[in-house]
């Protein structure tokens, strides 16, 4: 369109003064008429030349009454057909140049819609990248924490191969100390394991009863019931057999539960229940040799009861022996006769009237209940803690509360007394129960609803062949 449009331009500047003469005049810049030859019949107005010095200039049409088939004026309407052609030849290119305008902003609208979309295309795309991103990044945080195992699945392969290495290196050692000693020097090297074996049994069985040095402990094995009760296993059982036996409250009671080993009493898993005929009195029972050894309620009758049989297999009165709180323990509880076993066998131990409330010792015949010897100490019952027998000697603990520890000992063998200091930890402040299991050496407690363990360290004395 404007190569068009400066082309017309040209033309007329160039063409235009020719066809009207004025090719060789140049007018003055000033506005001021200039009359052209009356024969020709032509007016000019001259106003101004443009900055490259063409005249502008407005042309008159001839008078009329000029001769119509003048040449000037044929070359006129020549030169204004021209012009209407060019005019109407410049509309039409002006028509299709607007619609192709039109075109252009339809294609401009379009242009930026495709624009916009892209833009969004590209945000979602980055949004999308974004959240792909995201995901993997999760999905690393998921697997961080298997670094460290992988780590150490490395370290772990890294100690297989050393220990196969040194496998390897031991097992060909050992294959040639095998060649050097040989199959008749093994087999005697054996025999000579076994017979030190045998000797160190034979050794084992000349130890006398030994004498309390110290205790150690506790082990708390578990934590149930009341604050009073009593647990024990059997000393005689064989050591396959490790039942435990629990009896929560020191009166107004008859259950007994049994547990298969120390294991289920701590898990709970409970094998059997007894319900015994009477209730018992305290918490000073004993398990000896499969029956349980416990006082009936509110009497001085001791009960032998069958776990085999579920029946009472002997019962007799203990002969002045105070009961139902007449001479306990110093936290009462009914604790009147405590029921005992040890190395030599089983005793019972309580108060008199005829001793002054002071403890006697008595040792009982398992079968018949029986008693076969007794001995009367000086030490009062109602201020002893608690106490338990050891080899035929009876250790008294001056408390059942914080700082007890074991304060007086009596010996059956010698009959003699003594005072000792032999302390141990109350951990959980009240002791009711506290038996010496010579089995397991290790001293059952029921101490404010704890089930624990003392471990006992004895001082031993080995026979000699000029030993009766």
């Amino acid at each position: 369109v404007l190569s068009t449009m400066a082309m017309i331009s040209n033309w007329m500047s160039q063409t235009l003064p020719s066809l009207v003469g004025l090719n060789t005049t140049r007018l003055s810049t000033s506005d001021t008429l200039t009359q052209i030859s009356p024969k020709e019949g032509w007016q000019v107005y001259s106003s101004a030349q443009d900055p490259d010095g063409r005249c502008i200039c407005t042309v008159v049409a001839p008078e009329q009454n000029l001769c119509s088939r003048d040449a000037k004026s044929r070359q006129l309407r020549q030169l204004l057909e021209k012009v209407q052609n060019m005019s109407q030849s410049i509309e039409v290119l002006n028509l299709r140049t607007q619609r192709d305008f039109q075109y252009v902003l339809k294609m401009e609208t379009q242009m930026k819609g495709l624009k916009a979309k892209f833009r969004q295309i590209e945000d979602d795309r980055k949004t999308l990248m974004t959240k792909h991103f995201q995901e993997l990044k999760e999905k690393m945080d998921e697997l961080l924490p298997l670094i460290p195992v992988l780590e150490q699945y490395k370290t772990d392969a890294k100690l297989i191969t050393q220990f196969k290495e040194e496998i390897r290196n031991l097992s060909a050692v050992l294959t040639g100390i095998q060649e050097e000693i040989g199959a008749y020097d093994y087999e005697e090297l054996h025999q000579r394991v076994l017979s030190l074996e045998t000797r160190l049994r034979d050794c084992m069985k000349k130890l006398t009863c030994g004498k309390l040095m110290k205790i150690t402990g506790p082990i708390t094995v578990k934590t149930s019931g009341t604050r009073f009760g009593a647990w024990m296993t059997d000393p005689l059982a064989s050591e396959k057999n490790n039942r435990v036996w629990y009896m929560d409250s020191y009166t107004n009671n008859k259950i007994v539960r049994e547990y298969k080993s120390i294991t289920d009493f701590v898990s709970g898993a409970e094998s059997r229940t007894y319900n015994l005929p009477f209730k018992w009195a305290g918490t000073n029972h004993v398990v000896y040799n499969g029956s349980l050894y416990f006082n009936k309620y509110q009497s001085n009758i001791i009960i032998k009861y069958s776990f085999d049989t579920g029946r009472v297999l002997a019962q007799r009165s203990l002969e002045y022996a105070g009961f139902h709180n007449v001479y306990p323990y110093t936290w009462g509880g009914f604790s009147d006769i405590d029921l005992m076993a040890d190395e030599i066998g089983l005793w019972a131990i309580y108060a008199t009237n005829q001793n002054a409330g002071n403890i006697v010792i008595s040792q009982l015949n398992q079968d018949t209940l029986e008693v076969m010897k007794s001995w009367s100490t000086g030490y009062p019952k109602r201020s002893a803690g608690e106490s338990f027998m050891i080899c035929g000697t009876l250790y008294v603990t001056n408390s059942h509360l914080t700082g007890a520890k074991v304060y007086y000992s009596y010996s059956t063998k010698t009959s003699t007394y003594e005072y000792t200091d032999i302390p141990f930890h109350n951990q959980y402040f009240h002791i009711s129960m506290l038996d010496y299991n010579a089995r397991d050496r290790a001293l059952y407690a029921w101490n404010n609803g704890h089930q624990v363990l003392f471990n006992v360290t004895l001082f031993h004395i080995i026979k000699t062949e000029d030993d009766t």
